[in-house]
């Protein structure tokens, strides 16, 4: 399910079913002890579950990187006196 979020973001749902008694107690006393409701405890295992590693991270930069040309084929200060003689 998604729902607009106040800020105008679209924000998903997910339900889980099926969860133990004493997984839920766990979490409650997590979230407890970090002074945190059970939805944010969840929200911020699954954030972290799905975050990319390092690797992933490097390997994306690598891809941009690849596409960035290595030089400017003109000088910033010649690209400044071509337009200063143009005035």
């Amino acid at each position: 399910m998604v729902l607009a979020h106040p800020m105008g973001r679209v924000m998903g749902q997910v339900i889980i079913r099926n969860l133990d008694d004493e997984v839920i107690e766990r979490l409650k006393a997590k979230a407890a002890t970090q002074n945190q409701s059970v939805e944010q405890a969840l929200r911020d295992i699954v954030s972290t579950a799905v975050k990319p590693t390092r690797a992933a991270v490097l390997q994306e930069m690598d891809r941009i990187r690849r596409m960035t040309p290595r030089s400017l084929t003109t000088e910033s200060a010649e690209l400044i006196g071509e337009s200063r003689a143009e005035r």
